[in-house]
C-alpha cells in the first residue's frame, strides 16, 4: 500500500545521515517527516526513478527492530559476495564495475504467467515499504541493517504460482567480465539459492532495493537482493536475474558445495552447531563481547510455526 507523506520540510531542517546510527533517533525523525525530506536529495538509479518509487513513500515495517543499527561504513565495506572475491573487502573494491541498469528478472516454472520483465516493472509503490532487520552469517558476525524493500509475496503473486509450486529458486547474475570472482571455481556458478514457498511468501521475506534510505550499493547486491532475516546470510542471494517456482527442493550452491555444513533451511538455531564451531553465541560488528544467539534470529514468534513437527537438527 502506498502511504502518502507530508510535503518535504525545508532543507534547513533535513536531518543528517548520522541520524540513522540510532534506531530510536531514526523513528523520531521518521515521525517528524525527516525521511520524506531526505527523499528529495536522494538520486535513485533510473530503474527506480522509472518505477515512481521515492524514499518518502516508504512505510516503517511492523517487524522493525529496536536495536541500534550497524554503521553505514561497516554495512557497505564488510561483505560476503564471492562473485567479486572471497575477502570481506573485495566486494566494495570491485563491485562498482558491475552495470545494474537496465536490469531484468525472468520468472519461470510453476506459474501461470511466466515472463521476463524489467526491474522497474517489478517494483511499485503499492508494495514498497522500509524495514529494519537483523542479518547474521555463519562466520559468527552479525549486523543490524535498515533495508528498503518490498515483500517477495507481492512479486510472486503477480505471476500467479500454480498449485504445484512448493519451492522458489533464485539465481544470481553470471557475468565473469564484471564479476571477477566468477573467473575462479570457488563455487559452482551462477549462485543459486532457494526457499520453501511458505517461507518465500512470509511477510518477513523481502526483496531489497535500498539500504539506509539510499539505493542498494553493488557490493550489497544491487539492484535486487533477497532478505530473509531469520536465516543465515548466505540464503539472502544478491543481484537476482532469475526466479523459478518448482515442485522439488532446489539444489542450492552452498548445500552442493558442503552439504554437511550448509543446509537448505539455514535457520538461525543456536542448538545446532556448525561442524567447525558453535553457533550458540555471536559477536555483532563493532562489539567486543559475544552475546547469546537467538532462535530464528529473534523472530521465533513470527516464523516458528513454519517448522512445526520438523526435526531442526536434521533439516538444518
Amino acid at each position: 500500500m502506498l502511504i502518502k507523506r507530508p510535503d518535504p520540510i525545508p532543507s534547513r531542517e533535513v536531518t543528517s545521515e548520522n541520524l540513522f546510527h540510532g534506531r530510536r533517533r531514526f523513528l523520531r525523525a521518521a515521525a517528524a517527516g525527516s525521511l520524506a525530506a531526505l527523499a528529495g536529495s536522494v538520486l535513485w538509479p533510473a530503474h527506480l526513478a522509472r518505477s515512481g518509487i521515492r524514499i518518502g513513500d516508504t512505510e516503517e515495517s511492523r517487524f522493525s527492530t529496536e536495536e541500534d543499527l550497524t554503521p553505514w561504513e561497516e554495512v557497505t565495506t564488510y561483505n560476503n559476495f564471492y562473485e567479486f572475491g572471497t575477502a570481506k573487502s573485495d566486494p566494495a573494491q570491485y563491485a562498482d564495475q558491475l552495470p545494474t541498469d537496465p536490469w531484468s528478472v525472468e520468472i519461470t516454472g510453476e506459474v501461470a504467467r511466466p515472463g521476463k520483465v524489467g526491474l522497474e516493472d517489478l517494483l511499485g509503490p503499492h508494495s514498497y515499504e522500509e524495514r529494519i532487520y537483523r542479518l547474521r552469517c555463519v562466520e559468527g558476525w552479525s549486523m543490524v541493517i535498515p533495508w528498503v524493500g518490498f515483500p517477495l509475496a507481492a512479486l510472486l503473486k503477480r505471476f500467479e504460482p500454480t498449485s504445484q509450486a512448493k519451492f522458489v529458486e533464485f539465481t544470481t547474475l553470471y557475468d565473469p567480465e564484471h564479476m571477477p570472482g566468477q573467473r575462479r571455481s570457488v563455487l559452482d556458478w551462477p549462485y543459486v539459492e532457494g526457499l520453501r514457498l511458505d517461507e518465500a511468501v512470509h511477510p518477513l521475506t523481502i526483496m531489497a532495493v535500498g539500504v539506509y534510505g539510499k539505493p542498494l550499493p553493488n557490493q550489497n547486491g544491487a539492484p535486487l537482493r533477497l532478505v530473509v532475516p531469520w536465516k543465515y546470510g548466505f540464503k539472502s542471494i544478491k543481484s537476482i536475474v532469475r526466479i523459478r517456482l518448482t515442485r522439488e527442493m532446489p539444489v542450492t550452491t552452498w548445500h552442493k558445495a558442503a552439504p554437511d555444513e550448509y543446509g537448505f533451511y539455514a535457520n538461525v538455531n543456536p542448538n545446532v552447531p556448525h561442524p567447525r564451531w558453535s553457533q550458540a553465541r555471536e559477536r555483532r560488528i563493532g562489539e567486543f563481547f559475544k552475546r547469546d544467539t537467538e532462535m530464528f534470529n529473534g523472530y521465533a514468534d513470527q516464523v516458528a510455526h513454519l517448522y512445526k513437527g520438523m526435526n531442526l537438527k536434521r533439516w538444518f
